[in-house]
This record gives C-alpha cells, structure tokens and sequence, in this order.
C-alpha cells in the first residue's frame, strides 16, 4: 500500500511533450511546477500562479446566473413526465431530475469566459472540501488525505484504519492493496479531485483497492500534452515508492477515461510496464465526434451538445490516435485487460462502442457494459440506481481477477 509522503522542491526530470506523433523531452508551458523548497498541495486550477480568475463582484453574477439556469431547467422537469421510463419511479424521477440539473449545470458553464470559469470552480472546490471529508468518513468509512506523488497534486481515498466495514461489500477480496490511479472527469477543462472523492470511496468500498485522485494541468491554460504527462508522472512515482504495476489500475471517467487511454498508450510507447488493468467510465475516446449518437442522443444525455474539445486539443487533429484511442493502431494488442461501463442514452455511445469492439478484436480481455435508459458517467451522478448498482458489482467482481494484491499492504480481514 502505497504512503502518503511529502515532497519538496520540483520533479528533476523535465517534463514531455508529443511533437509530430513522437514522444519527447521538453518543456510544454515553460514553467514548473513548484518552486524550490515548496510542497505541493491539491489545488483547483485557479490556485495555479499561470490561471487567471474573475473579480469577486464578476463571479458573484456568474454564480447567481448558474442557479437562475438550474432553477429554470427544474421548473421544466414535471412538463416532461419524468415518472415514465425503463426503471421504477425512483430511479426515473431521479434520472430526469439529475439530467435536468446537470444539463443545465454543464450548458452554463462552457457559456462563461474562462476566468469565470475558473473562479466558480474554485468556489464549488471549496464546497466539496467543506462537505466531502466528513460525508465520505461517515457514510464509507473512507479518509481523504492530500499528497504529491511525481511533483503532481492529489488526494488519496483510503479505508479508515478503525474500519473494515468496506472489505465486507467487497465482492473479491484479493483486490485489497491494489492502488487506482484516478483521473477525473471535466472535459479535459475543469472540476477538481475532491469533487470525485464520493466516487473515489464507492470505489474503495467495493474493490478494496485504494485511490489516488491526481490534479492534473487542463486546458485551455494547460492543452494537451499537459494531462497525459501528469498522469505519466504520477505513474512514475507510484512506482518509484515501490508500487508494482501489477499492484496498479489506471482508471477514469468522462475526459479522464480518454486521458487514462492516452496514459496507457504513452506507457506502450516508453516501454514502460503496463498496469494491471483499465477501468473506464464513459470515456472520451473519440474527440472528432463524429458518430450518429453525438446527434442522435443530444436530447437524452446531460452534456451540451456542442462538447468543446478544441480548448484541450488546440491544434492537435481530433482523430489524432493520441488523444482519441479510438484510432489507434488496428491491433492494439497490448492494451491490459479493460472494464468499460457506459449508457445507452450517452452522446459519446458510438465511439465507446468501437473502442471496446477493437480493444476484443484484438484479444484483449474487455469486460462491456452498456446500460439502458442511462446517460454519460450515471454511475457518480445516480449511484444509488440500479444500473450503477450493478456496475459496482461487476467492477468488484472483476477487481480480484487481474490485480494481484500487495503483499506488503495493511491487511484488515
């Protein structure tokens, strides 16, 4: 089990970039990450010295406008009879109501000038600190501490040290000592690590692993590569505490799905080792959004239709197989073994399809799940639905089979 441990000073080695479809080493934005002596704390993007942010009155109207558009979006729930759908009326009130509010949620906020952007994300960060800890202790038994692991932020989610109530709902015990390393969501443009730390513990509490929730660079301040060179980074370092790849999981959701493939591609191509497995969640594997169900689901999904994807490429081609996995080489033969859960109702539906059609084609081990009736990342905004349920339940299953446990780690059972 992997420590948290306090670092100072900035990584040695420099950072890299991808020029022309080759990795190599560089400096992408010309500055580091900390300056001599510091330690690096989890920070939202509006803490980085290099992020601009809005004025207090500015993002006073920006966040009074955000609730103005949710409470709108609300008043049209019930015209839409949300009591109807594929599950019982729990699970559709719940499905209706939470697509309404993040749909509205998500349309406001890639409408803002990125400094407003980024101010309104500090203050839901700060939020979610305030909350997160103490519901996350109580309701998984699961501590939230922060640390730096290859000069990049994060927070970890692991079972408190009192308690073992999590090892019970883990359906394969083996799993226990594994570390995930978690790559949130955003687009590839916002949200926070501790915004994901209710997910991060359900995954704790059903596959025993522990989470590390790394605060890489987003665009458009910090464009591709940056993202996939953190998340090199704290590879990198998890190994270097003693990690062993087979001890590790590479997951993620939304934009951090796709980021997490981008990762396991740039291991391939450094020779690096492969980690256990991939653990997917409505990833962002095809940025030239294309496919008939980016069209065909507009309606159905919670993200707006127009998926800005440009802020984070920025002069990199959306079929470029480094930022879309959906493109990669015919056989990618050496992907690890992969768990991709998705809904039916989801813009991104048609290219997760194929890259899970492709990854099989090519003997790699993939464990599919397309649930029905279900939009983009269900599972951390309806966990309580059936469908999520049942994701949960897979992923435990399958969390044992292809992830060797630590022997070194603190064993509870």
């Amino acid at each position: 089990m992997i420590r948290p441990q306090a670092r100072s000073g900035t990584d040695p080695r420099p950072a890299r970039v991808l020029t022309r479809g080759r990795w190599v080493w560089s400096d992408p934005d010309g500055a580091p990450r900390g300056g001599p002596g510091t330690t690096m704390t989890t920070m939202v993007m509006a803490d980085r010295p290099e992020v601009q942010t809005a004025s207090a009155p500015v993002t006073a109207l920006a966040v009074v406008g955000l609730a103005e558009t949710m409470l709108n979006g609300l008043a049209r729930v019930p015209f839409r009879k949300p009591w109807q759908g594929p599950s019982g009326l729990l699970d559709n009130l719940g499905r209706s109501v939470t697509r309404q509010v993040i749909r509205s949620f998500m349309g406001y906020s890639v409408s803002l000038p990125i400094k407003e952007f980024r101010s309104m994300e500090k203050i839901l960060d700060e939020i979610c600190r305030a909350v997160m800890p103490p519901f996350v202790g109580l309701h998984d038994g699961v501590e939230i501490v922060d640390d730096t692991i290859g000069g990049v932020p994060g927070i970890w989610c692991r079972a408190k040290a009192s308690s073992d109530a999590y090892v019970d709902e883990s359906a394969d015990k083996e799993a226990i000592g594994a570390t995930i390393l978690y790559l949130h969501g955003g687009g590839y443009i916002g949200t926070s690590p501790i915004m994901y730390s209710a997910f991060a513990a359900a995954l704790v509490r059903h596959t025993g692993a522990e989470v590390f929730i790394a605060d890489y660079r987003m665009a458009p301040e910090f464009p591709f590569p940056a993202g996939v060179l953190d998340a090199a980074d704290v590879y990198q370092g998890l190994l270097d505490r003693g990690a062993s790849a087979e001890h590790l999981v590479v997951a993620g959701d939304s934009g951090g799905g796709g980021l997490a493939t981008s990762l396991v591609s740039y291991l391939h191509t450094r020779s690096m080792p492969a980690p256990a497995a991939v653990a997917l969640f409505s990833p962002e594997v095809d940025l030239d959004l294309s496919r008939p169900s980016v069209m065909e689901n507009a309606e159905l999904d919670i993200i707006p239709w127009n998926v800005p994807v440009m802020p984070y490429l920025q002069g990199v081609q959306p079929n470029d197989k480094r930022v879309s996995a959906v493109y990669a080489e015919p056989d990618p033969d050496w992907f690890p073994p992969t768990f991709v859960c998705w809904g039916a109702d989801e813009m991104f539906r048609d290219g997760i399809r194929e890259f899970a059609k492709r990854l099989e084609g090519s003997g790699v081990r993939v464990y599919a799940m397309e649930e029905y009736g279900m939009f983009h990342v269900f599972p951390i905004l309806m966990p309580w639905a059936e469908a999520s349920k049942r994701m949960f339940r897979a992923l435990g299953e399958l969390s044992g089979r292809h992830v060797t446990p630590d022997p070194a780690a603190e064993q509870t059972h």
